[in-house]
């Protein structure tokens, strides 16, 4: 069916093998060839899952779903841009996060683990939480003390233990993997089942245009895991002959946290070394993300580009998209604002509200 491999030296091991890293400390990725049957993916279920011959979980009676994916592709100017939206706001747990969770959880029933732990701010943490509930999985969350009181509060409705780590992003990250020690790591960044479900914001994006790829996907970046995610999504379906071309990949960052786009910028291999400054933008501060090498290479290779927004940006981007009606999270607003930061004359474009603007506990969220 496939198997895990590293990047950083080359060994693999066998796709049903319960490890989340490499004997040698590095991420893992999956080497999988995906089948794509375009009569099963028509009369398939209106949700991500319509794509099962590209998602490697062996049994369907291991899959974990709340009928996420699938989300409309809505036409709408921002500014003086035409483009299209992918409303991944309105996934079950308000995030694109769905996407990687539901093939996540999925692996971990499939492997028959009990009990998970998770490091978050809020979105992946509520999406990894509701979906082990679902599953019958417990499961822990490790939280920044940064973290918003309503993406907690979301985290613990799912019925989650939250951990409140003193310190940053970072600092909660270090105690998830200490707990690691003794408990599957559930970790959305770590993972690379999790980008099984995000590469499906490429296929539908794809579908959604008649199996045509856009031009230009603009997306905010912290731990990379939707634009990875959207990488791989589009490069299966050039291979497989279902698109043409593959569309230039945007990152946007906040400019207190770009540590990529610094990188981008100075022609880097690797995150730039920085120190993160507070921003409303909190879900995509990630000061040392991963697999920053893999989303320079990724943006590269696709000949996008990497942009820095404020924080007046991304509320003046927050703003524009309440005139159209929708509510979205400060960090879903920061794709907006680098859209309007890109000139994308006579392009295909499409971008993506990842977040929803309303949790519980949010101010006018019980109304």
């Amino acid at each position: 069916m496939g198997h895990l491999y590293c990047g950083k030296c080359e060994a693999m091991y066998e796709l049903d093998d319960p490890r989340w890293r490499c004997d040698c400390g590095s991420y893992l990725d999956i080497e999988f060839k995906p089948s794509f049957d375009p009569v099963a993916i028509s009369t398939g279920p209106r949700n991500l899952w319509r794509y099962r011959g590209a998602i490697p979980i062996g049994d369907d009676a291991n899959i974990v779903s709340l009928s996420e994916g699938f989300t409309p592709l809505a036409d709408m100017q921002i500014g003086n841009v035409k483009t299209k939206v992918k409303l991944d706001h309105l996934s079950p747990t308000g995030s694109f996060k769905d996407r990687g969770a539901t093939v996540l959880v999925s692996r971990f029933k499939e492997l028959g683990i009990g009990s998970v732990v998770e490091d978050s701010s809020g979105n992946a943490g509520s999406a990894i939480a509701a979906y082990c509930a679902r599953a019958g999985i417990e499961c822990t969350v490790f939280v920044p003390e940064t973290a918003r009181p309503e993406k907690v509060a979301l985290i613990r409705s799912h019925g989650a233990e939250v951990k409140v780590v003193a310190g940053g992003r970072e600092d909660a990250a270090d105690a998830a993997m200490e707990a690691a020690e003794s408990t599957y790591y559930a970790s959305h960044a770590w993972n690379p089942f999790f980008l099984q479900g995000t590469k499906t914001f490429a296929y539908e994006i794809c579908e959604q245009l008649a199996w045509r790829a856009p031009d230009a996907v603009v997306l905010p970046v912290g731990n990379g895991t939707l634009l990875l995610g959207a990488s791989i999504g589009f490069k299966e379906l050039l291979a497989a002959g279902f698109i043409d071309t593959m569309p230039e990949l945007i990152a946007v960052q906040s400019s207190q946290c770009d540590p990529l786009a610094q990188a981008y910028r100075g022609d880097l291999a690797e995150p730039a070394a920085i120190t993160a400054g507070a921003t409303v933008a909190d879900g995509i501060a990630v000061a040392a993300p991963l697999r920053g090498r893999q989303i320079l290479e990724a943006v590269r290779e696709s000949g996008g580009s990497f942009i820095s927004v404020d924080d007046t940006e991304i509320e003046a981007a927050r703003r524009e998209i309440r005139k159209h009606g929708y509510s979205i999270e400060p960090t879903s607003a920061a794709a907006p604002a680098g859209l309007l930061r890109y000139r994308f004359k006579d392009k295909r474009v499409v971008t993506v509200f990842t977040g929803h603007g309303r949790k519980p506990g949010a101010p006018g969220a019980n109304l």
